[in-house]
């Protein structure tokens, strides 16, 4: 693909970012061709430091949720024409020089959608956040395969990903970057990991209390990837159930032949096992 040909717009989702996201935007103007910040109902400055930085603004009175940002940038770029989309945080987190590094697997066709992923010396990540963030990348990958990090937000996708995306994205809240990799999954979209650098110090890198955002999070995943796949969630354990009730079953009928007495307490555990089973198979 000729890079020059090509049509980026920069998208940064923003909750009371003031202080720290004219720098990103100006960083990020150097690469891209338009930079648009989705103000989430921020009560600071935060819109006016975007504009005065060179970006376009859309400002909603409410906070509607990351997700809902997302959506937003998807279809404006869609709106206008854009061939690809670069996400990331206002919150200076993200390195905007390394834009480059993450729109590259998409120029080159070698995906449809690239995530970057902090590791080691490269980031500055809170212990805490590191055992968060694992508990999430597991949960992730049951559906939407292996990712080394499935909550970074610092991501690049292409048109037909853009597509997708903003058709099909469905949660509101910070569960987007779980989603799109199981969606990406889903539907057979080419996913890249690019390395990146990631700042943790000295900056107010989240805005929701860490102990309800993960497990917020984590309900969504299991929600929603009991919609997507329910044959992982109830299909499976349903069967489960069945063999464990047949188990039970077949002890009973054998203590019964060789000792003449029916053990009522295992029978009980067989007919419920096998009828909870069998309801949640044939769901």
């Amino acid at each position: 693909m000729n890079k020059e040909k090509k049509k980026i717009l920069a998208a940064i989702p923003c909750y009371n970012e003031e202080a720290t996201i004219g720098s990103v935007v100006i960083k990020a103007k150097r690469y891209v061709d338009e930079v648009v910040v989705i103000d989430d109902g921020s009560v600071d400055d935060t819109a006016n430091v975007a504009k005065e930085a060179g970006a376009t603004v859309i400002s909603y009175e409410n906070n509607k949720g990351k997700a809902y940002a997302i959506k937003k940038a998807f279809k404006y770029a869609l709106e206008n024409d854009y061939d690809i989309v670069v996400t990331l945080d206002g919150d200076g987190q993200h390195d905007a020089d390394e834009i480059p590094d993450m729109i590259e697997p998409i120029l080159n066709g070698k995906a449809d959608m690239a995530i970057c992923f902090r590791f080691g010396s490269l980031t500055e990540m809170p212990f805490w956040r590191k055992i968060g963030k694992r508990v999430l990348d597991y949960a992730t990958g049951i559906a939407g395969g292996k990712i080394t990090d499935s909550q970074c937000g610092f991501r690049a996708f292409n048109r037909r990903a853009i597509e997708a995306f903003a058709k099909r994205l469905r949660g509101n809240g910070f569960s987007v970057e779980s989603e799109e990799i199981i969606l990406a999954n889903d539907i057979g979209l080419k996913i890249a990991e690019v390395r990146t650098t990631c700042k943790y110090k000295n900056l107010k890198t989240s805005k929701k209390n860490p102990f309800t955002h993960g497990p917020s999070v984590l309900s969504f995943l299991i929600w929603f990837i009991a919609e997507q796949h329910p044959l992982l969630f109830i299909g499976i354990p349903g069967l489960a159930l069945i063999l464990i009730g047949f188990f039970f079953g077949y002890r009973t009928v054998r203590f019964y032949n060789a000792h003449h007495v029916f053990l009522i307490s295992y029978a009980l555990v067989t007919t419920i096992f096998l009828i909870i089973g069998s309801l949640m198979v044939l769901m």
